[in-house]
């Protein structure tokens, strides 16, 4: 079971809508320049398609009632002894894994979410804020890609740290950072957040930096969430987390994985799909896909890669009580 798990290696948030606002001292982070997260992990062989995991930070960032805001003190106490120390830190705080996922397949090489990115203001979040490293770049070209290599950006979502590296700044001017990459945005997804930067720009500054000159760039395919791109890849509608939340299919029946983009950030989700993370939609609905994917899921060979489960940040899924859980691949 998830509290059984062996993985690699051993602040006040107020919710508006979609936003995260953190008030009082940074959250610690661990940085993989500074504490020894890993750059690289081992690569993921699905089929004939290669996976790597492309981290930019990786730590504790929020506490745990404030990014579960309807997580209860007994719901707590009794899954603090298997979250511990893997997923939740001393000071009962999340630990969070910030990646991308590149996808080599025979036809094309794909990156997954595009992370925070650098020179980002970030103001509500002082742990993402004016960012300026070299990190992820050097995680990116440990894979054995550079920028020129990416055939298409799949966002999953347009959160802040799924689209950062999206664009660079060059010449004060923000422009795609994969330059001969066409970006995979799912359509009400971005009619969504297009409509709520015409409104208020300032409430999603990420829209401004990392989405829009996209679409500005004619660098966009705007697709269904559920999309099937070629044999090797599918998009699966996973809504809630956003409001056209897609993951991620690669491989085929029997031999395949699955990227989950945001319709998980704990296996504390997993055995309880219901609870729901500050930033969501609409918590209802992801977690009704989250039991949705799950019992597909379930007791297959099918590998998870999720987002932000901190490293090595894969398993697969198997049964709990009514619910689910995570095992060791």
């Amino acid at each position: 079971m998830v509290g059984t798990l062996r993985f690699a290696h051993p602040t006040v948030v107020r919710n508006l809508p979609n936003v995260l606002i953190v008030l009082g001292p940074t959250p610690a982070i661990a940085r993989n320049d500074q504490e020894g997260v890993p750059s690289l992990s081992a690569p993921i062989k699905i089929g004939n398609t290669t996976i790597h995991r492309v981290v930019e930070q990786e730590g504790p960032f929020f506490a745990a009632t404030q990014f579960f805001p309807t997580i209860t003190k007994e719901l707590l106490d009794e899954n603090r002894s298997w979250l511990q120390p893997r997923f939740l830190d001393a000071e009962d705080r999340v630990m969070l894994c910030i990646q991308s996922y590149v996808v080599k397949t025979p036809h094309h090489t794909i990156l997954v979410d595009s992370c925070v990115g650098n020179h980002k203001p970030r103001p509500t979040r002082p742990f993402w804020n004016m960012m300026n490293s070299d990190r992820y770049e050097k995680n990116l070209a440990a894979c054995g890609c550079s920028v020129d290599d990416i055939d298409f950006v799949m966002c999953t979502h347009l959160h802040t740290d799924h689209v950062g590296w999206n664009t660079k700044l060059e010449n004060g001017r923000w422009v795609p950072t994969f330059p001969k990459a066409r970006y995979v945005f799912a359509d009400r997804e971005l009619d969504y957040w297009t409509k709520r930067h015409k409104d208020d720009p300032t409430v999603c500054p990420w829209i401004t930096d990392s989405v829009l000159p996209i679409v500005a760039a004619n660098r966009v395919d705007v697709v269904k969430s559920a999309h099937a791109f070629n044999e090797l890849v599918t998009l699966i509608p996973t809504p809630g987390h956003t409001i056209d939340h897609y993951s991620v299919q690669v491989g085929k029946k029997g031999t395949d994985a699955v990227i989950t983009g945001d319709m998980i950030h704990s296996p504390l989700q997993a055995r309880y799909p219901e609870l729901g993370m500050l930033a969501d939609y609409d918590s209802a609905l992801a977690g009704a896909s989250r039991r949705d994917l799950f019992g597909r899921l379930c007791d297959t060979s099918t590998l998870v890669c999720t987002a932000h489960f901190p490293s090595p940040s894969t398993a697969r899924v198997t049964r709990w009580k009514d619910s689910f859980d995570f095992v060791d691949a």
